[in-house]
């Protein structure tokens, strides 16, 4: 399941639900959005949700443009259309200023995230946990989680050099954040050569 982006995102810790990351160690700043072009002539813009709940744009008051190094930027109005959120920010009145934003990604303050349900956690608390085999082997410490179509990936470094993990109900069998641990099913051809 995919909240914010910081993965933003979240996960069950009961292994059902998955979510997307951007890497961070410690993000105070969660991605939600990534302008794609200007909508009209008046600075509305065309945003791709990176988040599951897409309506939360309606009712935000303010974005940031740069994970919180410049003051945030308030959201005079957003509206749902089709897959994309149109939205107008305030001082953004023209085509050329919402175009200026092209590409950018739409942050908000991870106080301002949406409440994670008991039992899920945002994915970039994954990184530095210590990654086991459910046999006991220790295989390295989770350092990146990369996000494609089919799910997350967990890239894990240690003796055997890089693993790459997928996020799935059969690999990961255990994550306790207290321990810092992650337990894991070796899959055949998980382990490199």
């Amino acid at each position: 399941m995919k909240a914010e982006q910081a993965s933003n995102d979240i996960v069950s810790n009961d292994n059902n639900q998955r979510g997307s990351v951007e890497s961070s160690s410690e993000p105070h700043f969660l991605v939600i959005g990534e302008v794609l072009k200007p909508h009209g002539v008046r600075g509305e813009m065309r945003v791709l949700p990176h988040t599951d709940l897409p309506e939360r744009f309606t009712w935000l008051e303010q974005v940031y443009l740069d994970e919180g190094i410049s003051p945030p930027v308030q959201v005079e109005s957003a509206r749902l259309h089709q897959n994309i959120v149109l939205l107008k920010l305030v001082g953004y009145d023209s085509r050329e200023a919402s175009e200026s934003l092209r590409g950018q990604l739409l942050y908000v303050s991870e106080a301002d995230a949406v409440p994670l349900a008991e039992g899920e956690y945002f994915l970039y608390q994954l990184e530095g946990l210590a990654v086991y085999t459910d046999a006991g082997e220790h295989l390295g410490t989770l350092v990146e989680v990369l996000e494609t179509k089919a799910n997350n990936v967990f890239v894990v470094q240690g003796n055997r050099g890089e693993v790459l993990l997928p996020d799935i109900d059969e690999v990961v069998q255990e994550i306790d954040f207290d321990a810092q641990r992650m337990v894991v099913h070796l899959l055949p051809g998980l382990l490199p050569d």
